[in-house]
This record gives structure tokens, sequence and C-alpha cells, in this order.
């Protein structure tokens, strides 16, 4: 944030994906915020660092300790070379190093009542009971926001007191709901009858606010402040006394309305004894009592619990019986297991406690979202080998002085040795990436004998990743992604061995990214945003039978999803939600939303400035163009790009103002034409019925901004496509606009709008042959007079691509001022900058807390991998929701059938393993490995195909079939495409039988190998 100004303005181009998070009003409070970080371990860096990249006014990091061996395992800015150090110190300038806005300052004394009055927000880790309460007293007297997190080896504790009239401004991050209104009677009180629209109910809930708008006749409620309802049915709530307003006549939508919360906190000392825990029931009341007997036990001994050693783990179970109020509801298994680890520092856990936790300080900052009432505790013991902790030792446990001591302490050595032998594969290095590889060092993945990790990113680094990703820094910009995360990891952790490629992996780099660099992996992580990108992954690993930890986030929601072969239903299957397209004739002509109109003026951008000009080049530049094109409106594109050819900034002007009459006044009176605003269904029903917004046409105003908006962005943007002079005197502009003259609208009669998506399938598609040749005929000839005049070049265009992060180039200008316009005629509020590009943009947006704990959620699932866990219901998929706080983990789903011969069904995991070899020891044939097949596995093969290509067919001539079936295998495998660059050692077949039942792959191990 730009702090030299008074105004105090965001720095948009660094926070840009946070505000979508947060808002401006948020951001400027964060930016107002001082706050006190104690405790420079694992955990109390992750909230530094993550609150740093969020924009807080300043950071103070405080630690009287010096470093040990056991937190390089989890304090990522910590090496060898600072043991003996003090932690705060030597954390400080890396942390400075994160945000040139937050100023980072160390400090090593006593937390004084007069020292901790200068700050608005104070975290405390790694502290005692006795400074924990100490610190609570003074915070809670002087209304400073009090957090407390601490994780404890694979458990985790979180407290908030915000003091006691803490007012939260928005609660939730969820987008408000709307329904649309069909009835509202006159009484008291009244009774609404609405939908979603799609004959669904409201979705409202009792106590919900909401606001009207765009109601006819009852026009009263348009101006009510918000109003609670009472849920009377799914499709009916009670508001208040509508007895005195005008009678109801049609439209209107009702909003959901963010009202703000006042919150009371309890100090941590009143706390304790009468805990508020967050949705983890006994098991949270066992670790509440867990964590006091382990402040006992260390007051008592002067040290943690040694790991594995039972005398501690009994004493410390023997503590938190006597502070259970409720013996039988303590969980002594749970108690004891704690008590074993609680020596460890987990790299994992701190990033998610670490997230967390964080999330908390922003809520304290800026009084946006949901705080958490007051406690949550947090477990991962399945992550201890499914055998039993009898396999881990104190021997095995005891540290070694290295760097992974505190992950020693939890898992043991020999673990340590199996995490340094992984090879793994990391596809993407933006945000998420970024903190898996990050905890990867930490752990120590990939960095013994035999260890490797492949980062694979394409992408270059912009500056708004700046404020999500801890590895990259500003003189990194523009710098491939993967090779300087890589450079990163290797300072955190010197004996990693990580690669970086700049590569997609995808269909196209199957050679780099095919069976034999599969084969070598012991498993992949997913840090990518494409759906389809992560599908394909998926599929690789599904192949290949390797496991896949696949992560997201959006905003505050994150999720984590572990897939494992033969034991977990596969990423995207069909019982995740799917993204609803909107239906094009919505688009079209019957918007109801400003998300509809914005994805409308995105078509439009690439309609007008990307599309025409493609297509303008290939025709002057391509003699084949012409024969290749059988859709006319290709071709009258192209016509009309060569009538429309400007010769001046004024003629660019002209042309955006006769498009502004075709979309905004024209096309709105010919829809109006054809459906009338009285217009009614052949059954009588009003057709502009809700969701359906009747529009009215927009008369052209050059003194309004909005207009003009639109016809300087317009223009500009016409002008490059043409390569002319941009100019942007808007008085000029307005003097040219003046002295046009637009005809009047004439309706076009027998025209046929669609008004669902089956009339738009259905609409007809057939090509006037006679049009088109002649079309042709007369493009040919204008091509051939261009080129013989030598002016083919002065016409070729400049085609625009639109992108969304350069706030100079117009783009989001033209955008935002085309959906207003379009908002308007529906009668939709209108979007601001921030919205449009947003929507338009695709733009996901995001935070730096949210990645960090999905990230260490992803890395607790590694785990288990590692150790080989065989029980599904060891593992977890995840969803944690950071606004609300919720973190929901449940066991994964088997996998579902896939495949189905006869009574027979099989997973998506499974294959027919065949090998290419028979019994004489002779490469079999096609037609051996057929009859195979139907002999041992009763498969009566009709067809066989390996990837598109086609091997075998029943209907192919008698000749042909003898011929294939004659080949051997390795024949046909070299055949296939890509064969020659690398070669496979098995050859993957899919079978089509008699039937249409679906038969899992054939898997032929080939004589190479």
């Amino acid at each position: 944030m730009r702090r030299s100004e008074s105004l105090g303005e965001i720095d948009e181009g660094l926070y840009s994906r946070q505000l979508y998070v947060l808002g401006h009003a948020a951001m400027r409070k964060l930016a107002n915020t001082t706050v006190l970080v104690s405790g420079m371990k694992g955990l109390g860096v992750e909230i530094a660092k993550n609150i740093i990249l969020a924009g807080v006014k300043s950071v103070t990091v405080h630690d009287p300790g010096n470093t040990q061996w056991t937190d390089l395992s989890s304090q990522f800015f910590l090496s060898e070379c600072d043991v003996g150090r003090n932690r705060a110190v030597a954390s400080q300038q890396h942390l400075a190093e994160l945000n040139s806005y937050v100023p980072v300052t160390a400090f090593t004394g006593e937390l004084t009542e007069s020292f901790l009055a200068a700050f608005q927000v104070v975290v405390l880790t790694n502290s005692t009971l006795e400074e924990q309460l100490h610190v609570s007293d003074i915070c809670h007297a002087h209304n400073i926001r009090f957090i407390l997190a601490d994780t404890k080896g694979l458990a985790g504790q979180l407290f908030c007191d915000f003091g006691e009239n803490f007012v939260v401004n928005e609660p939730s991050d969820t987008e408000p709901i709307c329904a649309y209104v069909q009835h509202i009677s006159q009484g008291s009180p009244g009774v609404v009858t609405c939908g979603d629209g799609e004959g669904h109910g409201h979705g409202f809930a009792d106590g919900d606010f909401v606001m009207f708008s765009g109601v006819e006749g009852m026009s009263q409620l348009n101006s009510c402040e918000p109003c609670a309802i009472r849920v009377l049915g799914e499709f009916t709530l009670e508001i208040g006394d509508t007895s005195s307003f005008a009678p109801y006549q049609r439209g209107g939508v009702l909003t959901q309305v963010n009202m703000p919360q006042l919150h009371s906190y309890a100090p941590l000392r009143a706390a304790l004894a009468e805990p508020k825990i967050k949705a983890m029931g006994d098991r949270g009341d066992s670790l509440h009592l867990g964590f006091q007997a382990l402040h006992s036990f260390t007051a008592e001994t002067g040290r943690l619990p040694w790991p594995k050693a039972q005398t501690d783990a009994e004493r410390l179970l023997e503590l938190a019986r006597g502070l259970s109020t409720h013996k039988e509801n303590l969980d002594e298994e749970l108690v004891r297991t704690f008590a074993l680890v609680s020596a460890g520092e987990l790299s994992p856990m701190a990033a998610l406690l670490g997230g967390l936790a964080s999330q908390e300080v922003l809520k304290a900052a800026s009084g946006k979202f949901l705080p958490l009432e007051q406690w949550m505790y947090f477990d991962a013991l399945e992550c201890l080998p499914e055998q039993g902790t009898e396999l881990l030792t104190e021997e095995s446990c005891v540290p070694r002085g290295s760097r992974y001591d505190g992950q020693i302490a939890v898992f043991g050595a020999d673990f340590q040795k199996r995490l340094g032998q992984q090879k793994y594969f990391v596809v993407g290095a933006g945000a998420i990436g970024c903190e898996l590889l990050k905890n990867f060092a930490m752990i120590g993945l990939a960095a013994g004998e035999g260890g490797s990790i492949t980062v694979t990113d394409m992408d270059t680094i912009e500056r708004s990743n700046l404020s999500r990703q801890l590895l990259f820094r500003p003189q990194d910009v523009g710098k491939l992604k993967s090779e300087t995360a890589a450079a990163a990891l290797r300072q955190m952790n010197p004996t990693i061995r990580v690669t970086a490629q700049p590569h997609p992996v995808g269909p196209n780099t199957e050679t780099l990214y095919g069976e034999h660099f599969f084969l070598a992996l012991d498993g992949v992580a997913n840090a990518l945003d494409s759906m389809q990108a992560r599908a394909y992954v998926d599929g690789r690993c599904i192949r290949y039978l390797k496991p896949l930890l696949d992560s997201g986030t959006e905003g505050t929601k994150g999720h984590v999803q572990v897939i494992v072969p033969h034991l977990t239903q596969p990423f995207g299957s069909p019982s995740d939600p799917k993204e609803m397209a909107v239906p094009l004739c919505t688009l079209r002509h019957f918007p109801s939303t400003i998300e509809h109109t914005l994805q409308w003026a995105r078509d439009e951008f690439d309609g007008l400035f990307k599309m025409p000009a493609e297509n303008v080049n290939k025709y002057l530049e391509d003699p084949a163009f012409l024969e290749r094109q059988w859709t006319l409106e290709v071709l009258e594109g192209v016509r009309s790009s060569l009538k429309e050819k400007p010769h001046s900034w004024q003629d660019c002007v002209r042309w955006a103002r006769q498009h502004w009459e075709s979309l905004y006044h024209q096309a709105v009176l010919q829809l109006l034409h054809v459906f009338p605003p009285g217009h009614e269904t052949s059954s009588g029903i009003p057709f502009w019925l809700p969701p359906k917004r009747c529009p009215r046409p927009l008369e052209f105003d050059c003194d309004n901004s909005t207009h003009m908006d639109y016809i300087m962005a317009a223009a500009s943007l016409f002008a490059q496509t043409h390569r002319l002079q941009v100019c942007r005197d808007r008085a000029a502009a307005r003097e040219t606009l003046r002295a046009m003259v637009v005809p009047p609208f004439q309706p076009a009669h027998g025209v046929q709008i669609p008004t669902t998506e089956e009339e738009m399938v259905e609409a007809p598609t057939r090509v006037d042959e006679v049009q088109l040749v002649a079309l042709r005929q007369e493009l040919a000839e204008c091509r051939q007079v261009l080129l013989e005049v030598g002016c083919g070049s002065a016409h070729l265009m400049e085609p625009i691509h639109f992108e969304k992060d350069d706030d100079s180039n117009g783009h989001v200008d033209f955008i935002m001022a085309a959906s207003n316009l379009r908002a308007e005629n529906y009668g939709i509020a209108p979007a601001d900058w921030h919205k449009s590009k947003r929507v338009a943009g695709r733009i996901i947006p995001a935070i730096a807390t949210t990645t960090a704990a999905v990230a260490g959620l992803a890395c607790l699932e590694l785990y288990k991998l590692v150790w080989g866990h065989q029980d599904l219901h060891s593992y977890r998929n995840s969803f944690l929701q950071l606004a609300e706080p919720l973190l929901a983990r449940f066991p994964p789903l088997p996998p579902p059938a896939a495949y189905k011969y006869g009574q027979e069904t099989w997973s998506c995991w499974h294959r027919i393993e065949v090998s290419g070899i028979g019994a004489d020891g002779e490469e079999l044939s096609l037609q051996e490995l057929l009859a195979q097949l139907q002999r041992v596995q009763g498969l009566p093969v009709r067809m066989v195909l390996s990837g598109a290509a086609i091997l075998y067919a029943s209907f192919w001539s008698e000749q042909k079939r003898k011929e294939q079936l004659a080949r051997r295998l390795t024949q046909l495998a070299g055949d296939l495409p890509g064969a020659a660059i690398q070669p496979s050692t098995v050859l993957v077949l899919e079978l089509v039988c008699e039937d249409d039942d679906i038969l899992p792959p054939v898997h032929v191990q080939l004589p190479c190998a």
C-alpha cells in the first residue's frame, strides 16, 4: 500500500487477488493495524509470514529464545548456522523482505503492559500458561485483540479473545442469496412468494435480512431499509407490515444483506474453565485438557515429555485426569498418544494452524468474517503408522543433532530416511505450489540419496503473485516460477534435490512426462487452477497407478483430496459438483444478473477486437482460407471488417457510436417488437416473468459518463486493431458524435428469437450454398485487387487478446462500460471496475492464509502415503472455510465401478495385465493376444484401440484383418504416435466387445522391457 500518499491508496497491482477476498474497506483497516507475534518457531513464523503478505501496518516479532535443532524442521527462515542465535533476530530480515510496505522489527525483551499497549492485535505461540494468562489479562483490559496458537506434534490449539464489544461488519464471504418475487400480499405481516427462477425455493433462513429492488406496484419496498424475514415455506416468507403499501403488480428481486453483528468474548482465564470449543465434540474436550496437562507437566519437569516415553505419557495422562470433571468423557488413548508425540515440531501442522491463526488476525484487524468463538482444537494422529506406535521407540525418535529432529521426534529416523528417498512430481509453482514446496523442503522430502522433486510451471512471475507466494521477491518478476521456486528451496534446505522445468503437463508433452517418467515416481502433487489440467494429471496417475495430492483454493475456501490407487475414488468423480454453464439464450437475450452481462461483454470483446482481425489476416495471407470456410457468419465478418476499415480517429468514434446504437437501442427495440411487455405464451402465462427481465432501450447521451466510457474504450480498441493512433480527447469525440445523424430504428419482421437452449439448438443451421459461393467469389476478387495494387499488408489487422492484469490497456474499461450499459437495459445493478475485472478475467480470489492451510493439510496426507497406509479410513479429504471458520475432514470414498462386463464390475484403477510373451517364449501376435483374451478372460473382441488409433476392427475387409492380426505387438506399438521418440514398455489397449459394456484397459508388457 502506498503509505506515502495521504489517502492511503491500496497497491492494487500487488494485492489484486486478495482485494477480491477482503475488499477495499477491510484492506484499509489492515493497513492501520500493528501486530505483535510472539514465538518464532515454525508456527510463529507462519503467522508472521501470512499477515505480512496480507499488508498489515507493521509486525513486531518477539522471542527471547535461541534457535535449536528441532526448530529447523518447521521454521523455514532459520538454518543450521542460526543454531544458538535468537530466533526473532535471525528471522526479522527474511520476514521484512516479504513486503516492502510492512515494517518488521524484532524484540527479545519481556512482554510488559506498556510494551503491549502499542499493538492492536497480539498473537502468542510457544508460550507458557503463566505468560498466556498474563498477556491475556492485559489485552482484555485494554481492548487489544488476543490470539493464542500452539502446535505440539500432531495436535494444535487456537484461541481468540476480541473483547466484549467486537463488531463484525461482514460476517460471511458467500455471495448473497437472490430470489425473484412472484407475489407480495398486503397485510401485517406481508407474505412474499418467491423462488430462485429455476423452479427451486428461495433459499433464505429465519432471521436473514433482505432488501427489495425492481418491485412494480408495491414500489415502497424498493426504498425500505433491510428487513428481517421469517421463513414460512420453501417458496414463502414473511416481512413487515405491507398493509399501507400499493398493491403488488409484478417483478422484483429479494437480495440477502450482510448485517453487522456484535460479539462478546471471555478472557483466557475464564475460557479455560468454561471453554467454547468449535465443533470438535469430546475429542476437542480431551485435547483441551491434554494441552492444560502439558503445561502442568512442563512446569513440573521443566521440559516436554520425551518422544515415545511411556512414563512421561502416563504422568501427563494422570495430570489430565486431575483436571477433568467428567473423567468418563476423557479420551485417555488420545491424551496418551498426544503426549508421546508432543515434543515434535512439524511443518505441515505449523502451516495449517498458521493459516487458521493468521486469518483470525485479519478478522481482528478488519472486522471482516466471523471470528472463532473461542477455541479450536485439531489433531492428525492418524498420520502415525497404521500398525501403531509400537513401530516407534524412544531410541528411534531420540534427537540426533539434525535439522529434522522435530520431525524425527514424531515419526522416527527410519521414516525420515524414507522421506528423503521419495520421488515426487509437483505440477504448478503458483501459490499452492510454493507452499507445498516449502513444506517439502522442511520435512526433507527428496533430501536423501535417490530422492528427487520435479517441479514444472510454464508461467513467469507477475507482481500480483508476490502477496501470496513466499518464495518470490520483487526482483524475480518476469522470471520462471518453477526455476525461482527451486532456487529458493535450495536456500531453505541445501540438501533437497529439486529440478525445475518450464513445461505444461498435457497430451502435447507426453514425450517428456510419459511412461518412463511416471513409473519412476512415488507420487504427484497438483497445484493447478485449471480443472481440465487437474483431471488430465489424475488420468495419468490412474494409468500409472500413482497416488495424487490435489489441492485448490478460492478466497477463504480450500480443499484437499487424496487419491490412492485401488483405495479411493479419482479426482472429479460423479459425486463432485459440476460448474453449470450459463445458457446461451440467457446471455444473448434474457440476462438477469450482472454476471450474465459481464460474460456477454467479455464475448463482445473477442467478437469485436480479436476474432475479426484474426480472420481478416488469414483471409489476406492464406489462399486456402476461403475454401475452408463453410459458415456465412465468418465470411460476412471479413467483408464487414474490410468495408468498415477506418482512416482516422473520428471514423473509430463513429463506428463505436453506431455499434452503441445497435446494441443498446435497436437490439432491445427488436426484442420488444417480438416480445412486447404484455406478451403472453401460448398457454396464457405472461412471458416476462422472473427471472426474465423486460428490457428498455437506452437513448444515447454525450453527457452521460457511462455512454462516453463505452465510446472511448470501443473506439480506442477498434483503432488499435486497425493500427491507427489512439486519441484520448473526450471533448473532440463529443464534437464528432454531435455531428452524427443516426438513422431511426425500423423493426425487422419475421425474426425468430430463441427463448430456450432447445430452441437455440433447433435453430436452422442450413447454409445457403448460392449465397456462400457468391460471397467467396466476391471476397476472392477483392483480395486479388488488394494484392495487385499492393494494399494487402495495409489491410492487415492487429488482433487484441484480452489481458486482465494490465490496467492501462483499456480492456477492463470496455468490459465494464459494455456490461453496465446492458445491465441498465435490463434493470440490473451495475458492477464496479474491480468486479468487472474479476468476472471478465475469471480471476480466482486468493489469500495467503488459505493457501498455507491447504498446503499443510495436503502434506499431512503425504505422511500417510509415505508410510503406505492401506486403511481407507486413515486418509482424510478436507474442506476449509476460514471465513466461518470451518474445517471438515472426512475419509475419502472408495472408487466407484467404472467398467462392467456381464455381471462383473471393476474400478477405474483396474487393468487386465498380460505378458507379450507366449508360453513358447516367442512374442505374441495380435491374433494370439486376442485368442488368449477370449480363452482366459472370456472376452469376444470386435475392436482394439490404443488411444485414438484403431489397431483392429471386425468391420475391416478380410484381407486387412488378416494382415493386422498377423503383426507382432512391438510392431503395433512402434506405429503409434510418439513411439519413435520414446518407445513404450507397455502397450495399453482398449477393447470393444460384442455388447456395449465398458472393459478395463489391457496392459501388455512388451518384450523390449
